[in-house]
């Protein structure tokens, strides 16, 4: 009861200093002097026992008449129970079954060896020993016990755990003894020591007779086994160079292991702090395969941003008397399952950027550390703090083809989310009606049905749009890509995102990631890593071409219309109108897909999309001098042939560019490629002979110029035959080709 009242005198105090809504108007909180900007968000979020709190902080949100009513606090007697759901422990469970899945594994039907910190009633660690039947739970620890089964039956031990997860405020000493396995058991951390037989020696690499409890929490923590899952409170993983005293979690220090000496190959953090950040990036860079606890329980705060969102919009359903709150806790109730997808969506996307980007490795360590870099000058991070590698360690890292660890990437990933959201918020893109669709999409469907009016007028649909937009950037292109993009352009952020929601809808290519993802535990991940990533520059390309084509303030809806049917019809054609190499390229690209099993459709999609970029220009030459998309297409790529554009990009792209200014020079190179492969189009069409073929167009404008042509013809051939090309190289030829359109 003393726990409860101070907790109602802080939501008091809280709401106290806290602006209100009353309609649009923003309403300061009386007899308060105020320094910072009018804010009226506030929400509250369980941690730490206070989980059971949330009717009690909404009842006085209610009291106070704050504008969010029972969205202050999620969770609740009508909110999403996140234990009932498991939705912290799914969340991090979708980061667990990545790991596994690059490493070959589906933890979904093959058996899995796994320890934890945690019990069967909390949380996090009770639902994640629920998420496969295929666990077998060697080990694991809370502040009073330690269970230990050296060799568990698989069926026996699942049953037996899912019987404590339903059994109120269940502990360790609740487990079935007679379910476990010879030589285990449960054992009192305030014991003096413990007996240690021969079971327990061969399950943990155990030489001595007896340990002490800590000693065997440690053996626990470095034991041989796929999975190390944290469920539980504390930080029990430190770095070689850590003390306890940097670490600051005093009370495991007796239980408290390096990184280096983890046998795990994966870890799960479902609990918060489960490592420090120096630990992770220890234990990444010998192979380990994790994330952070920021990214692997990402869930629960996604979940609660889902409630409150849907609890404003029915707030407004409320009001207008089209549903009643009983109406309301029940429709709540039927889309838990929908919001739970939508939710763990985020999860698996987030972790599959951070795969895409780290299986780049050491090709974007110097274009990452630019933008790390530029944010560290901006103020916006420390590099200290954050424990990520200095220039020194970047060196060293880039001499040896490194790149950065997984738990370095999940700290950037959120850098460059945050720095994106906030342009994007601050700018007009959440506010143009083609983002409706994006806004509409973050809703469980029965919303989108029975209130679009409600969700076009939502109070945070700006926050929403800019949060949805930002994540679909950054998972898909990457997180230096804003940067890479502006200083190259000039263009600020928001025309930057402009141009890519422009290129993803014309391109069509939602449909593709859905295709590649399908793909899980059916193809090798590292493939699917390597056809999104081919997805993700043929969309870099295409935003910087509508950049440079559209200018600022490009209008979303009126490009994608212009575009999108021409661009559709020549993806959908393309391999007809292919050069003969180009056709080659395409076939052979596409029987190596195939022959690691992935689908005809699928695979032919991702083998055109090297060449598909060209569909920008080729669609643009056909309205303007109104011909057929796939007559121009023809007379383009043979033109490509003809005159070695298309040798000389691949050539340009074969060129190394780990540094962020060769990978300008690749990419203005190709860029002036395609430019003059374009204006050449124009001109031979332009002048193309009544009836004449692609071909015969072609060869009648060569004829009439052939001079220049013969030196183009000899300096191409001068350099396919050299074995090694260099930036120089390109560059004479490049030249020389633009001439020929003079």
């Amino acid at each position: 009861a003393e726990v409860q009242e101070c907790y109602r005198i802080m939501m008091r105090a809280m709401l106290d200093v806290t602006d209100n809504l009353e309609g649009d108007a923003i309403v300061p909180p009386p007899d308060i002097r105020i320094h910072d900007d009018n804010d009226p968000y506030l929400v509250v979020a369980a941690d730490k026992g206070t989980a059971t709190f949330s009717d009690i902080a909404n009842g006085i949100s209610m009291d106070h008449g704050f504008w969010l009513d029972d969205a202050f606090a999620s969770g609740g007697s009508a909110g999403y129970d996140h234990k009932v759901m498991g939705i912290t422990a799914r969340g991090a469970w979708e980061s667990v079954k990545r790991h596994f899945r690059e490493a070959g594994k589906d933890t979904q039907t093959e058996d899995f060896t796994v320890v934890g910190v945690g019990d069967m009633s909390g949380d996090v660690f009770g639902n994640g020993m629920l998420l496969s039947e295929h666990i077998r739970l060697i080990a694991a620890f809370n502040h009073l016990h330690i269970f230990v089964d050296p060799d568990p039956d698989i069926a026996k031990s699942f049953a037996e755990r899912s019987r404590l997860f339903k059994l109120p405020r269940s502990s360790w000493t609740d487990y079935d003894a007679s379910t476990i396995s010879e030589g285990g058991g449960v054992f009192e951390r305030k014991a003096k020591s413990i007996p240690i037989n021969a079971q327990l020696k061969a399950a943990f690499g155990i030489d001595a007779d007896r340990l002490t409890p800590s000693e065997l929490i440690q053996a626990i923590l470095r034991a041989d086994v796929e999975l190390l899952w944290f469920g539980g409170i504390g930080t029990y993983v430190k770095a070689e160079a850590e003390s306890h005293a940097d670490v600051g979690d005093h009370a495991n220090n007796a239980v408290r292991v390096g990184a280096k000496e983890l046998r795990a190959r994966v870890i799960g953090e479902g609990a918060n702090l489960g490592m420090t950040q120096r630990a992770r990036v220890e234990f990444g860079r010998t192979g380990g395969r994790l994330n952070t606890d920021a990214i692997d329980n990402s869930a629960g705060v996604d979940c609660s941003d889902h409630e409150v969102n849907i609890k404003i919009l029915l707030r407004e359903a409320e009001k207008a008397g089209t549903i009643t709150r009983p109406e309301r806790d029940v429709l709540l109730g039927e889309m838990t399952e929908e919001v739970s997808v939508l939710v763990l969506r985020d999860n698996y996307l987030q972790t599959q950027a951070i795969t895409v980007t780290h299986q780049l490795g050491g090709h974007l360590l110097d274009r990452i550390a630019r933008y790390m870099r530029t944010l560290e000058r901006q103020n916006r991070l420390s590099r200290r703090l954050e424990d990520l590698p200095d220039d020194e360690e970047l060196k060293d890292r880039f001499k040896e083809g490194l790149g950065f660890t997984r738990p370095e990437l999940s700290v950037l990933l959120a850098y460059a989310k945050i720095e994106l959201y906030d342009e994007l918020l601050n700018s007009d893109i959440p506010d143009d009606p083609y983002m409706q669709g994006d806004l509409k999409r973050y809703f469980p469907e029965p919303l989108r049905e029975r209130f679009p009016e409600l969700i076009e007028k939502h109070r945070l649909r700006r926050e929403i749009v800019a949060t949805v937009l930002t994540n679909s950037i950054i998972n898909r292109v990457g997180l230096a890509f804003i940067h890479e993009v502006k200083e190259v352009s000039g263009m600020p952020a928001p025309d930057i995102a402009r141009a890519y929601v422009v290129s993803r809808e014309t391109l069509g290519i939602r449909q593709l990631w859905r295709s590649i993802e399908a793909l899980d535990n059916q193809v090798p991940a590292t493939l699917q890593a390597v056809m999104l990533a081919e997805g993700g520059r043929l969309l870099q390309r295409s935003t910087a071409w509508c950049l440079r084509e559209g200018g600022f303030g490009i209008d979303i809806g009126k490009t994608i219309d212009a575009y999108e049917s021409g661009v559709r019809e020549l993806s959908e054609g393309i391999v007809d109108v292919l050069s003969q190499a180009n056709r080659k390229l395409v076939e052979e690209t596409e029987a190596i897909y195939g022959a690691q099993g992935v689908p005809e459709d699928v695979a032919r999609h991702v083998a055109i999309l090297p060449v598909l970029f060209s569909a920008w220009d080729i669609e643009r030459l056909a309205r303007r001098i109104q011909l057929p998309v796939l007559e121009v297409a023809r007379t383009y790529f043979g033109i490509g042939a003809r005159f070695g554009f298309d040798w000389l990009r691949r050539a340009a792209e074969s060129l190394p560019a780990d540094t962020a200014w060769n990978k300008q020079a690749v990419v203005a190179i190709v860029d002036d490629l395609f430019a003059a492969q374009s204006d050449l189009t124009q001109r031979i069409l332009d002048v193309r002979p009544d009836g004449a073929t692609s071909e015969e167009a072609i060869a009648a404008w060569a004829d009439g110029r052939r001079p220049i042509i013969a030196r183009t013809e000899q300096l191409l051939a001068e350099l396919q035959s050299t074995p090694a090309h260099d930036f120089a190289m390109l560059a004479v030829a490049n030249r020389q080709l633009k001439s020929l359109g003079v």
